[in-house]
């Protein structure tokens, strides 16, 4: 009787998974992430003189946040032109994650989150640096990097130099004119911190998860490999 309810699982895992495919192309999420953020960003930019958009530079992420969301994914295409990605397919869902925080940063001021919740600003900057560079270790395939310590300074050190750069913006942006300056190093610090520290559970993340996920992915008779020919 076991054995039948795990055929019958198997069964419903594998039709499940075939409908997933042939229903959601693989770039709808990225897309979908794209348009969400830049929705947000029109209203934000329109809107500011509401006070969750008031004094946080609105009208130059309207301009920057979609450029830096296309960055990978036009860098993607351009390796793969040259022929310089190895016969890998798109990873989308790695492009997805790099793009995520841009929607959770816009997500949080839209809410109000970020005056009314004590804690959002530090655990968006650890979450969205630990899917920022999560994201960036599956498309550069930073697994394949040996030996291990490569890989840790990769991602980790990667993740710092990207806190470090998304810091300069911010204070470039809206910092020095606006009305967080007398609290700017402290913050500055903090975000910095939290943010490599997010970087370090993205190297150890896909350790953990990995063995879940090839048993989800056998479970669902899914193919192992997400490779194609040069």
């Amino acid at each position: 009787m076991s054995t039948d309810r795990a055929k019958t699982r198997a069964r419903r895992a594998r039709a499940w998974h075939a409908a997933l495919v042939l229903r959601c192309p693989r770039w709808l999420p990225a897309a979908a992430v794209l348009l969400a953020t830049c929705l947000q960003l029109v209203v934000a930019a329109t809107a500011r003189d509401l006070p969750q958009f008031a004094g946080k530079g609105f009208t130059a992420r309207l301009v920057w946040y979609p450029l830096l969301m296309l960055c990978a994914p036009a860098l993607w295409w351009l390796a793969a032109r040259a022929g310089r990605t190895r016969g890998r397919a798109t990873p989308w869902a790695g492009l997805t994650l790099v793009m995520a925080p841009f929607l959770l940063d816009v997500s949080g001021n839209t809410l109000g989150l970020y005056d009314a919740v004590v804690w959002w600003d530090d655990a968006n900057h650890f979450t969205n640096w630990c899917l920022l560079t999560l994201g960036l270790g599956l498309v550069l395939d930073v697994a394949a990097l040996r030996p291990a310590w490569a890989r840790a300074a990769a991602v980790v050190g990667g993740g710092a130099l990207l806190a470090l750069l998304w810091e300069v913006g911010e204070w470039w942006t809206f910092i020095r004119h606006g009305t967080e300056l007398a609290t700017a190093y402290e913050d500055t610090l903090g975000d910095m911190v939290l943010g490599t520290a997010g970087s370090a559970v993205a190297l150890v993340l896909p350790a953990l998860t990995g063995p879940a996920l090839r048993r989800l992915r056998r479970a669902a008779g899914a193919p192992p490999a997400a490779r194609v020919s040069g």
